[in-house]
């Protein structure tokens, strides 16, 4: 009986034991299989959860790509600032405290400090994209004073070494790195760069575990673009143009510069300007570019256009001679000269010399409103040149089937119509260049973010709107305008230019027609004639200080431009033997002085310019009667003269 309950006592030891291994093995398995489940089954859904305690994805933008001229210089770069944030389940310190001690340095007010610091998150922005100073201060309040849950990131800010200078062809970037204008816009995507994201973990309370940075990448920076655009040439013609607001007090004003040869737009600026750095403080105004997006009358800058294609169609030829009364009837409407008097006899070169409008809607009546149209339209207008910009405009042209007599009038004297300046451009460069018409473009290359070149612009003809030959003659006319016609003052000693001055009254864009007394001055210029390495066109809008006439207030302004041209490249003078150029005189002509009556002493005319004596004439009050061209060499009131205002004054000029 013993012997049973030992053996039956063994065998309860050894039930119990393998009970008790069992057990234990069962839970070894349970949680071994846990385990597995939990690290290989499970993981992708853990680690979701686990990214749900975050608080605050940051993506934060990499470099963007540069932007340089054509010598690579940059005119737009991103550097790396710091960016102010807080996690407010962290601060110690009341609300109010903090914003007392950070205030002077951020952009933000004590008010919004303190309701941002109150937020129930663990991340809010209190000043993106610091000033280095300001940072600075920052970090040694935070170190002075031990605040916790102030912390910085780095950002990339867009940066404009040169200021104003292009503005509106750069356009700017918001905070978050999107283009906004310009060709930050445009190129928004090539610009770019990858985002840098930073994941904020907290436990359950709201705290930052180990720094915050669970997962942190930089990818590349952008692609970088190089232009065509020379900043020393943007700098001349921004310059050039602050000077003629402060002369003109114009409301605005604009100048292309381009080569003709390649289309490549060398400076293109417009005032009012801004500055991309600081583009919150100016108005949607200033970021016009209105070069490419304005549309206006080109006025007597219209008339070669003209011109050539009534001499390329046949309609009208060089010695074909017009007797200039002094008025055109067109539907009952009466088209008169500047200066209201007639010309007499003249032929091609006096009537665009001399900007004489009967004569040239006799050449656009008699060419037609169908050929007239075709050509203008082969010039480009009606189209947009399809540059790298935004917003441009396309132009208005009439309808050659609805043109009346009149229509076809005033078109050939630039009114009736709409352009915008780089159309006008475009189509100068087609008349310096033996008529081939180029397309314009301002982006050169592309680069990736290691600095290869990936991609360049390739130059495009995009038409050849007139043959060589007729180039040839309107080049050689327009020569002779800047010479010895209405645009003298355009001229530069020891070069040859062409060119043509414009001025049309202004277009009511709200309820139709004109505005009164509003004009649009302008010149547009090509040279050196023998071989033209820039196309420049100078615009001034509503000029209230002075003269409103192109030749005396826009010429100055090419001048200004291209005499600083030809000594940035270097340009020997040349004269050819077969052109003689105009001989200024040594003095100048006094300042007319009129009496109480109105009365003028006339002065000795020999020796000077044709555009000289008219100028003089004009603004003595008195009518001018010119016989020949070139240069004075009689008058038939004799100097010392007095005569009353409205006189018309003959004098005889030869070449």
């Amino acid at each position: 009986m013993k012997l049973l309950n030992k053996a039956l006592l063994r065998m309860s030891d050894w039930s119990r034991t393998t009970w008790c291994l069992a057990i234990l093995m069962t839970v070894a398995f349970v949680l071994i299989g846990r385990l597995a489940q939990l690290q290989v089954f499970d993981t992708f859904d853990l680690e979701k959860k686990n990214l749900l305690q975050v608080q605050v994805d940051r993506k934060l933008q990499s470099p963007r790509g540069t932007i340089y001229d054509r010598n690579g210089k940059p005119l737009a770069m991103s550097v790396v600032t710091k960016s102010l944030y807080a996690d407010p389940k962290m601060i110690k310190q009341s609300p109010q405290e903090i914003a007392d001690l950070i205030s002077p340095y951020v952009t933000m007010s004590k008010e919004n400090i303190v309701k941002a610091l109150q937020e129930d998150t663990a991340f809010v922005w209190l000043n993106r994209m610091m000033d280095a100073d300001k940072s600075k201060g920052v970090q040694q309040v935070i170190k002075d004073n031990n605040i916790a849950g102030l912390n910085f990131v780095e950002e990339s800010k867009r940066y404009y070494p040169n200021g104003v200078l292009a503005a509106q062809v750069l356009g700017f970037v918001g905070t978050d790195d999107k283009g906004l204008d310009g060709l930050e816009l445009v190129l928004d995507d090539e610009l770019k760069g990858g985002v840098q994201q930073e994941i904020v973990a907290t436990d359950n309370k709201g705290n930052a575990i180990f720094g915050s940075v669970l997962s942190k990448f930089l990818p590349d920076k952008g692609k970088s673009v190089t232009l065509t655009i020379d900043a020393t040439i943007q700098f001349i013609a921004e310059r050039a143009l602050d000077k003629a607001m402060v002369d003109t007090g114009a409301k605005h004003a604009s100048v292309i510069v381009m080569d003709p040869k390649n289309g490549e737009i060398l400076a293109m600026a417009n005032r009012p300007s801004y500055d991309p750095n600081n583009y919150n403080q100016s108005g949607e105004e200033a970021f016009k570019n209105i070069a490419v997006t304005n549309l206006y009358e080109p006025g007597s800058t219209f008339k070669p256009i003209i011109a050539s294609a009534a001499l390329a169609a046949g309609k009208w030829k060089l010695d074909t001679v017009y007797n200039d009364k002094g008025a055109f009837a067109a539907n009952g409407h009466i088209i008169r000269n500047w200066n209201g008097e007639g010309y007499g006899p003249v032929r091609l070169l006096d009537i665009l010399k001399y900007s004489i409008n009967t004569g040239m809607a006799e050449i656009g009546t008699l060419t037609g409103a169908d050929i007239l149209s075709k050509y203008v339209r082969d010039y480009g207008f009606g189209s947009e040149t399809g540059i790298e910009l935004p917003g441009e405009g396309a132009g208005i042209l009439y309808n050659p089937e609805d043109m009346s007599k009149l229509d076809v009038a005033t078109m050939s004297i630039g009114q009736g119509i709409a352009v915008t300046p780089l159309q006008m451009v475009r189509a100068f460069g087609a008349l310096s260049n033996g008529g081939a018409m180029m397309k314009p473009h301002i982006i050169k290359s592309y680069s990736n973010s290691q600095g290869d070149v990936t991609s360049t612009t390739e130059t495009s003809v995009v038409g050849q709107p007139v043959p060589a030959e007729t180039v040839k003659t309107i080049v050689d006319i327009l020569e002779k305008e800047v010479s010895e016609g209405g645009g003298t003052k355009a001229m530069v000693e020891g070069y040859h230019f062409g060119g043509k001055t414009g001025t049309a009254q202004k277009l009511d864009t709200k309820h139709g027609g004109y505005l009164d007394g509003q004009y649009i001055a302008s010149f547009i210029g090509f040279g050196p004639v023998e071989d033209p390495k820039f196309v420049v066109l100078v615009v001034i809008d509503d000029p209230q200080k002075g003269s409103f006439y192109g030749s005396q207030i826009v010429a100055p302004v090419f001048k200004d431009i291209v005499s600083q041209l030809v000594r940035y490249y270097q340009m020997s003078p040349y004269v050819k033997e077969s052109t003689p150029v105009a001989v200024k005189a040594a003095n100048t002509l006094p300042e007319p002085k009129p009496g109480s009556d109105g009365s003028v002493t006339l002065p000795n005319f020999t020796g000077f310019t044709y555009g000289e004596v008219r100028d003089w004439l004009h603004k003595a009050g008195l009518a001018f009667k010119p016989d020949g061209t070139g240069t004075a060499t009689s008058q038939d009131e004799s100097s010392g003269t007095t005569v009353q205002a409205g006189t018309a004054i003959t004098v005889h000029f030869r070449r």
